[in-house]
């Protein structure tokens, strides 16, 4: 562990920059000021990273301009009318509906809360993997969505890794000075976040050691994380940089 720590802090370093946001998905919420816009901005864009990352950037910044660029003021106070627009929109497999659905979901939540982050508190667990079984839960408590707009919200107990939902948690949670994440949020605790488990990460992990499940699924999700817990109790998951950014590298 010593030697894989060695050989990984330094690589934190290097990935967890701010010249890393200009080709990321992440640099798409770091356009806007107001926490509701950053917080929006953040779930929808990790909801559509899938595929090339500037094809995703491109796919974001369509949608919310879309919106005028102001997704909080456009989710609040939008009109029927005014939904038209995104009968047009789609990403892969994320079509217009699940864009519907996912507008009235954010209206329904903000006409409640204040911030997205309660969305993924449960009151019966401090655990992340808690929360993000409630989320998919209150997601989905209206039943008027198409059965096809669930493939987009994972949930552990559905054993999916949760990837893009892990991956927006540390967007909103991890508190540091490099300029990154933006640490926005103070109910989940940095320690408690899971990693988020892409095909450059698992790979990466593998190589190490670090990872010895075969399946891609939540229990290597749990597996991971509390092997990076062991070198960094404190925040395992920004090891997410050196994963990623060195798997990248290296692939």
């Amino acid at each position: 562990m010593k030697d894989v720590k060695s050989f990984l802090d330094p690589l934190v370093e290097q990935y967890n920059q701010k010249d890393f946001i200009l080709d990321d998905p992440i640099g798409i919420p770091h356009r806007y000021t107001l926490k509701q816009d950053i917080e929006i901005t953040a779930f929808w864009t990790a909801i559509l990273a899938w595929g090339q990352r500037k094809t995703i950037i491109n796919k974001a910044t369509e949608l919310f301009s879309r919106m005028g660029n102001t997704p909080y003021d456009f989710i609040l106070n939008h009109q029927d009318h005014d939904l038209k627009q995104f009968e047009s929109f789609k990403h892969r497999t994320f079509q217009a509906d699940d864009t519907l659905y996912f507008i009235d979901f954010l209206k329904r939540h903000y006409s409640k809360f204040d911030s997205l982050e309660d969305a993924f508190i449960d009151s019966n667990s401090t655990s992340v993997e808690s929360g993000l079984n409630y989320f998919r839960n209150y997601f989905f408590e209206i039943q008027t969505h198409f059965k096809r707009t669930e493939k987009h919200i994972s949930a552990p107990f559905k054993k999916s890794t949760c990837k893009r939902l892990n991956m927006f948690l540390r967007w909103m949670v991890r508190k540091d000075n490099c300029g990154v994440d933006f640490g926005i949020w103070e109910k989940i605790h940095s320690k408690d976040l899971m990693i988020p488990l892409d095909v450059h990460v698992e790979r990466m992990a593998r190589q190490l050691g670090l990872l010895k499940r075969k399946q891609r699924d939540w229990q290597a999700v749990v597996e991971l994380t509390n092997n990076l817990r062991k070198l960094d109790p404190k925040d395992p998951v920004k090891y997410d940089f050196a994963l990623f950014g060195f798997g990248v590298t290296q692939k």
